[in-house]
Parts: C-alpha cells; sequence; structure tokens
C-alpha cells in the first residue's frame, strides 16, 4: 500500500501541483486547503507523512506540525516555505522540542520526492 501524504497550502493551486507530483510517483496524496480540513480528515486516515506550508492564515503549519505528532505520533512531518520569517517560527518550535525538516520553495518536484523518500526510510 502506498504511503498516505496530506498536503497542506492555503495555496490552492501550490496544494494540488505537489499532490499530483507525489501521486506520479507511487504515493498517494490528499490536497488541503484549510488546515483545519486536514485534521478533520486524518480522523478517519492518519496520514503517514505531513506536507504543510508553514504560513498560512488559519493555523501555521508548524501549530498544524505540532498538534498532528500530538495526535498520531507516528506521522512524518516535511515543512515547506518562501518566507524568511519561518526561521523564528522554526527556531521556537525546536525549543520546545519539535524537530521537523524544511524545504524551501519553490521546490523542486525531485527534491520533494527525495525529502519524502527520505523522511519515511
Amino acid at each position: 500500500m502506498a504511503a498516505l501524504v496530506y498536503v497542506v497550502d492555503d495555496e490552492k493551486i501550490i496544494a494540488i501541483t505537489l499532490t499530483e507530483i507525489l501521486k506520479q510517483n507511487g504515493y498517494e496524496a490528499v490536497a488541503f486547503t484549510d488546515p483545519l480540513y486536514a485534521l478533520v480528515a486524518a480522523e478517519s486516515r492518519s496520514p503517514d507523512v505531513l506536507l504543510t506550508d508553514v504560513l498560512m492564515p488559519q493555523l501555521n503549519g508548524i501549530d498544524l506540525a505540532v498538534q498532528f505528532k500530538a495526535i498520531y505520533p507516528k506521522c512524518r512531518v516535511l515543512l515547506f516555505s518562501g518566507q524568511a520569517a519561518t526561521s523564528d517560527l522554526l527556531k521556537d518550535a525546536r525549543e520546545k522540542g519539535n524537530n521537523f525538516d524544511l524545504l524551501m520553495k519553490p521546490v523542486h518536484p525531485t527534491d520533494l520526492v527525495s525529502a519524502i523518500r527520505k523522511i519515511l526510510a
């Protein structure tokens, strides 16, 4: 069974594009533009990987990742962002014991797939 990846980004085109890239590379992937919907969907089937943008209006990706890890400890987390402000949020999360990997936008499809493979290994 293919690994399930939740892709969360408030920019619909990015969420859909990354989801399609993952599907073309053998993963089961679902796109979300609202992080709260991803949390609700996980109640039915939790993902193997949460791939989430960091800066989103409803809930930032780091807080989303912390919630996922608390509820679904086996879920792996990969953050992505194109914003410089991300480093402060990531530093705060690491100081609280949450060590998440970060991909910088724009992410090349090969780098995305490699990062997913690595985090699942």
